[in-house]
């Protein structure tokens, strides 16, 4: 098979529609459920609704759970494998049993994690690798999914040299494509047997870091969102003062640091405008002393993480949202945001311009130029025409290329195909 072919689902699957499935399989994540991750539960609920029978396991808790969550967010939580939560006991008693029923697998997993390298790390990894394996012989799966290139895939990739298992992954970048030896990043494409790209930019990276004899595994499966929740319906966005939306973790490649910069030129300039940030993360502090330090506390809200229901209340008042990452894969917020007709602001980087087109579904800017961004950005507050066109091209710009309901079939058309 040449490098060229298996580079989108429709190329990779060759009939219409999906099948109801019988494929089974396991999910493995770092944290599941995740206010960051919502795209992976819809995604495997999607594929229960194609008939796949999906179990799922996390090295990490539940960051959703308690008093006022979500329904289908208990349930996935009741339903999940806890790795850390299952603690030593279950790694004794699966180092026993893999000991016993695959002993040479067993030496074969410890060698490998020893050649690895890197950091006393892998060798959690090693311990998380025979209780996940363990547990995926008791749930009678014999592959495993894995979205983004950490310590989830790390894991799993130490689970194929112990036990018979296939392994294939959902790779999003950035981290991971900045610093490929960290990751394992070569390893794990050697050792998948599908990797899924959420964009063509993070296909060439997975390139850039694979011999061309595994290229044939990297396949465009494009991230969706569900443009029925995500409407311009009931949507009220209040002009007194306009507020500007950003939703995403609150870390550097973000770049809310400069979108504060440029919301302070706003204000200089007399608009009346607030900015609500939503998200948690390690700059949390850092961004709110540099709020506190401009003196523009009453014009910035920090609403923190919030789950789809909360964004979707958030962005229904919003006029424009603005997300001038660095690093990025393909922000699911900037999707979500564009399905409600709300005007985008973002940076021409990485996938965002196979998203964006810079005019027409929204307006993009050089990464880390405030002075551009608040130019951007008091282009729109001034031009609610434009506002109300480049919103209606990003809503329809997403129900075609980033919906959803197509995004699950294609990916379902792909695990069909090749598992």
């Amino acid at each position: 098979m040449s490098p060229a072919i298996a580079v989108s689902a429709a190329e990779a699957a060759g009939t219409p529609k999906a099948r109801k499935s019988g494929v089974q399989m396991a999910y493995l994540l770092s944290g599941y459920p995740a206010f960051s991750i919502t795209f992976v539960l819809n995604e495997i609920q999607g594929l229960r609704a194609l008939g796949f029978d999906i179990v799922t396991a996390s090295i990490n808790a539940c960051d959703q759970s308690g008093p006022g969550a979500e329904e289908i967010i208990l349930r996935e939580e009741a339903n999940t494998y806890y790795v850390k939560r299952a603690g030593a006991p279950a790694a004794v008693r699966a180092f026993a049993e893999v000991l016993f029923r695959h002993p040479m697998g067993l030496l074969r997993g410890l060698f490998y994690t020893v050649n690895l390298g890197g950091s006393f790390t892998r060798f959690f990894y090693f311990v998380e690798a025979l209780m996940v394996g363990a547990w995926m012989r008791r749930e009678k799966r014999s592959h495993l999914h894995v979205h983004f290139g950490g310590a989830a895939s790390s894991v799993a990739i130490i689970m194929s040299r112990i036990f018979p298992i296939t392994l294939s992954l959902t790779l999003h970048g950035p981290d991971e494509f900045y610093e490929t030896n960290k990751f394992y990043l070569r390893e794990k494409i050697e050792a998948a047997s599908l990797v899924c790209c959420i964009s063509h930019f993070g296909r060439s990276q997975l390139m850039f870091a694979s011999p061309p004899a595994h290229w044939n595994k990297l396949v465009i499966s494009r991230l969706g969102v569900d443009t029925e929740k995500f409407s311009p319906r009931g949507r009220c966005p209040g002009s007194d003062p306009l507020e500007i939306v950003c939703v995403g973790r609150l870390v550097g490649a973000k770049g809310q640091y400069i979108l504060l910069a440029a919301f302070e030129r706003l204000l200089r300039q007399g608009l009346n405008v607030r900015l609500r940030l939503v998200g948690k993360g390690p700059e949390r502090e850092g961004l709110e002393a540099m709020v506190a330090e401009r003196g523009i506390q009453e014009h910035v809200i920090f609403e923190g993480p919030a789950g789809a229901p909360r964004v979707r209340e958030i962005l229904n008042g919003a006029a424009i949202f603005a997300l001038p990452s660095f690093a990025e894969g393909i922000p699911v917020a900037l999707m979500e945001a564009m399905a409600m007709e709300i005007p985008c602001v973002s940076t021409t980087i990485a996938g965002i311009p196979e998203l964006i087109r810079d005019g027409i579904d929204g307006m993009l800017i050089p990464p880390s130029d405030d002075v551009q961004l608040a130019e951007a950005l008091t282009k729109l507050i001034e031009d609610p025409d434009l506002r109300r066109r480049l919103g209606a091209s990003g809503r329809q710009r997403v129900q075609q290329h980033y919906n959803l309901e197509k995004s699950i079939q294609g990916l379902a058309e792909i695990f069909e195909c090749r598992l």
